[in-house]
């Protein structure tokens, strides 16, 4: 079943994931964690509230005991996994995907996530099995409102946020939850763009990763004369920021800026992912901190976090994490931060950012290739004599004194990623066109 990813399930509904699937990937999730109190939660797709039904039906008839926490965005299930006692958590979403998709992120105890390596393909194995030991006895399903709770918990990361206009487009996704009951603690002035839960996603796609879903926002930004732009995705743990003048901040850059927070407090380890800019780990280093560089995806980075006891990670997906978030990621939290900056520092986000602004990088370019090994072995074999760095934790990264790339496939979609960076323009021009010369003719 292609279904069960890297770090999650995900699948077109009702194609590859549909309610009797989700049925028996949650009699799995029981026989894998011989769990007797699971956590369930959902994001607004219009799948999610048959999934929802076939999963609360399938965990109690394993005998499991449901908190059903109800709608809510998945940084609110990593709040739910880490607070309520219980032996795992299920939630269904498909995050950034397109409306025709849905999922499952798994969770043990104490919000540690489930990926690959770690479980999921033994979740498979049962489902594909299809064998179950019936219990004595049913479980119980108990609802939940942990809202207040929620917002108590983000708002302690909080200071002083005052006399700031902020646009914010949810996208009609889950932040058009969570946002406005968070940002009714601070003198803020809210500009919320689709704030309607709709799975549908009737005004863009719920991916502010591409420009053209934040193409609105960037505009409002400018006629509001705001001083803030804050894009989410579908499950509102994604993030990007616009500043005042409608521009882009690449999520690596901010990474930096948060960072910065951070280390003002002492000499901490930052994570960052290995698609980042150079920037990101001259600014940890220029501000005391230890930089840590870590693989791509969810999963991964919360467990190297905990690992390392790192206070922060930051992803160029625009996932944001801190350890004093039960060490996982939080879109709402990283909007907190960057009000916290732009309140202190009284500047504005352009002017915080343009000293991170000193190499010159392709963005993540996407390529669609029938032989991806072949592919990245061939760009290998023709770039790593002369490197003065070669490594292999998530695809090839081959770095030299004035440019590097990482090369690696996707773990949601048929693609191969490229992002590379140099010190100019030109040089960064060169060599994207040199190893993309290499991958097509693959």
């Amino acid at each position: 079943m292609a279904i069960f990813k890297a770090y999650d399930v995900r699948g077109i509904y009702p194609d590859q994931l549909n309610e009797e699937t989700s049925y028996k990937i949650a009699k799995a999730f029981v026989t894998f964690l011989k769990a007797k109190k699971v956590v369930v939660g959902r994001d607004m797709r219009t799948s999610s509230p048959s999934l929802h039904k076939e999963v609360l039906k399938g965990l109690t008839e394993m005998g499991a005991d449901v908190i059903d926490i109800g709608v809510c965005s998945s940084p609110m299930m990593n709040f739910a996994s880490a607070t309520i006692e219980a032996d795992g958590a299920i939630m269904i979403t498909a995050s950034h995907n397109p409306k025709e998709y849905n999922g499952f992120k798994f969770f043990r105890a104490h919000a540690i996530p489930i990926s690959e390596e770690t479980g999921i393909m033994d979740i498979k194995k049962i489902v594909d099995e299809n064998k179950f030991e019936s219990p004595e006895k049913a479980g119980s399903v108990e609802e939940k409102d942990i809202m207040n709770d929620y917002v108590a918990h983000v708002t302690k990361f909080a200071e002083n946020i005052a006399g700031l206009k902020v646009v914010v487009d949810s996208g009609n996704g889950m932040s058009g939850f969570t946002v406005p009951k968070i940002l009714e603690k601070f003198d803020v002035e809210l500009v919320h763009m689709y704030p309607e839960l709709d799975g549908s996603f009737p005004n863009h796609e719920g991916n502010p990763m591409k420009p053209e879903n934040t193409a609105e926002l960037q505009q409002r930004v400018k006629d509001e004369k705001a001083d803030l732009g804050i894009a989410f995705d579908g499950d509102a743990d994604r993030i990007v920021f616009i500043d005042e003048n409608g521009e882009r901040i690449n999520s690596d850059l901010l990474t930096a800026v948060i960072a910065i927070q951070f280390l003002k407090k002492g000499k901490e380890k930052i994570l960052y992912d290995l698609r980042s800019s150079w920037a990101v780990k001259d600014t940890i280093e220029e501000h005391g901190g230890e930089p840590v560089i870590c693989r791509v995806g969810h999963s991964f980075i919360k467990k190297q976090l905990r690992d390392e006891n790192a206070v922060f990670a930051g992803e160029l997906s625009g996932h944001y994490y801190f350890k004093d978030n039960f060490f996982t990621d939080s879109g709402v939290i990283a909007m907190v931060m960057v009000l916290n900056l732009l309140a202190s520092e009284k500047k504005k986000l352009s002017e915080i950012v343009q000293p991170l602004k000193k190499y010159f990088a392709t963005g993540e370019t996407n390529m669609e290739v029938d032989d991806k090994d072949s592919a990245i072995q061939k760009v290998k074999d023709k770039f790593s004599e002369g490197a003065k760095n070669v490594f292999e934790l998530d695809g090839l990264s081959i770095e030299y004194d004035d440019w590097w790339f990482n090369l690696r496939k996707s773990n949601t979609e048929p693609l191969l990623r490229l992002n590379l960076e140099a010190k100019t323009k030109e040089m960064m021009e060169e060599k994207k066109k040199e190893v993309m010369e290499i991958i097509k003719s693959s």
